[in-house]
């Protein structure tokens, strides 16, 4: 405990410098700067070797060895802050990349056999409600690689915007992505737990591509409740099989993800921020910009900048929904309680989705059945109707519902009169021809021929006119049949 004491502690410090300076470093440091960095690398050095010395030699020897670079670390930031030219930035991605080693450069009072909370939680006696509901040995929900995903996810300043963002202008974004990401967890979070990837972050990601609408399509074409483009989905096995676009599938698509960001993490040695941003701004991009440098971390100034606006917001909107997800409780925040267990029906009449959703009401969902029943049932066109007989697939909750509103009585009839109804065909009637005011030297050839007319004798007859006849400047002359 006193060694994470010691990395929460220099992570507030290293934060809060550079919340004070935002001095771009010169091309040729002050030799005041200079020292100050070769410190913080030979601090990131000593604790890098301390950490790959854990458990092969004195435990003691290595916390102290862990403590004492973090310290002076902890020291040159406060000199850094106080001194001109000096980039603190380049003291927080340091450290950011220290804080992944921590977990491991010295084991937890109790032996090999103690373990941190399986929700991430570091406080006493708090716990994850997400983690909490699943069976010990389905808890990848905070888990990534062996590692807590709540040490992963630098706490910063841009992700405690983005956790403001969800919190204020966005909660109900974040409220109406949970509740559809529940109805389809059962398809969608057992991709991610055989892929050992952390569902937190299956979520965040879902949040911030689509909210959980399985039939979202962006302006670039990009599909799906996680916004696959086509040439990518096909590379991760998504297809058209039958005229269904897969990308659409909730259970095919978290499978694809779960292996776009496994390879990523594998590319980009498990540093989640870059993966995630390659997911965003594309994986080749993405490596141009990590190999020019020798800290490969999304918060290091030379890397973050060179991102695009969009992946700069995205990443933190990501990782801040996924923590939100393991630590609602820390926020005020409150997770609706749902009936999530899932049920099939066979339709006892013929009826469409549409349909379905009218006789179903809204009890057990304020909103109503048709985006649960959209998202779990992706291939069939809403307005459809499916023949007797179909199966639908349906929460436990709507099926219930389903044999008492929706196999006879007043609902489903109303359903059908509502569902079957049409506008009425708007009559085409011929639009009312225009005018044209004659200017001096034009003749109906002319005008025909400016006009888009069919023909000057055409122009002569809704004219009453000859053809050759001189036409009076100021006269009003009737467009009949023209194009412009």
């Amino acid at each position: 405990m006193l060694f994470r004491a010691s990395v929460i502690s220099a992570c507030a410090l290293l934060t809060a410098c550079a919340a004070q300076s935002a001095t771009k470093p010169a091309s040729t440091p002050p030799p005041a700067v200079a020292a100050l960095y070769t410190r913080l690398d030979a601090d990131a050095a000593k604790f890098q070797l301390a950490h790959d010395s854990a458990g092969h030699g004195n435990a003691e020897q290595t916390l102290a060895d862990s403590t004492a670079a973090l310290d002076d670390l902890k020291t040159a930031a406060t000199q850094c802050a106080a001194t001109p030219g000096c980039d603190n930035a380049r003291f927080v991605a340091a450290f950011d990349r220290l804080l992944r080693l921590a977990p491991t450069a010295a084991p937890p009072p109790g032996g090999d056999n103690a373990s941190v909370p399986p929700d991430g939680s570091t406080e006493p006696g708090e716990t994850s409600p997400v983690a909490a509901a699943l069976p010990e040995t389905q808890r990848s929900v905070a888990i990534l690689h062996g590692k807590n995903l709540s040490d992963m996810i630098a706490m910063n300043d841009p992700i405690k915007v983005a956790i403001e963002q969800w919190l204020t202008q966005y909660r109900p974004n974040l409220m109406k992505a949970y509740e559809n990401y529940q109805y389809m967890r059962y398809r969608m979070g057992p991709e991610y737990e055989k892929a050992g990837l952390p569902e937190a972050i299956l979520f965040g990601i879902l949040a911030q591509e689509s909210g959980g609408k399985v039939h979202a399509v962006s302006r670039s074409g990009a599909s799906g409740p996680l916004q696959f483009m086509s040439a990518t989905g096909a590379r991760f096995g998504l297809g058209v099989v039958d005229g269904f676009d897969q990308r659409f599938d909730p259970a095919l698509s978290a499978r694809a993800n779960a292996a776009y960001i496994n390879e990523q993490l594998a590319v980009f040695n498990d540093n989640l921020e870059l993966a995630i941003a390659a997911y965003n701004g594309g994986e080749g991009a993405m490596e141009r910009i990590a190999s020019r440098q020798s800290d490969p971390s999304f918060w290091n100034p030379r890397i973050y900048a060179a991102l695009s606006p969009e992946t700069r917001d995205y990443v933190p909107m990501v990782l801040a929904a996924a923590w939100l997800f393991l630590h609602p409780e820390r926020y005020h925040l409150t997770f609706p309680k749902l009936n999530t267990k899932p049920a099939t029906i066979a339709l006892k009449n013929a009826m469409s989705l549409d349909e379905l959703t009218i006789c179903l009401g809204q009890s057990g969902n304020d909103d109503g059945w048709f985006r649960t029943l959209r998202n779990l049932n992706p291939a069939v066109d809403p307005r459809v109707a499916l023949s007797a007989g179909t199966r639908v697939d349906v929460p436990a909750i709507a099926a219930a519902d389903y044999e008492k509103f929706c196999t006879a009585g007043k609902w489903i009839e109303l359903a059908s009169e509502l569902h079957s109804a049409a506008i009425p065909a708007t009559p085409a009637y011929a639009a009312a021809p225009r005018s044209y005011v004659v200017r001096k030297g034009d003749t109906l050839a002319s005008i025909a021929r400016k006009q888009g007319c069919a023909s000057a004798d055409q122009l002569a007859r809704a004219n009453n006119l000859k053809v050759h006849k001189p036409l009076k400047a100021g006269t009003d002359i009737r467009l009949a049949g023209c194009a412009r």
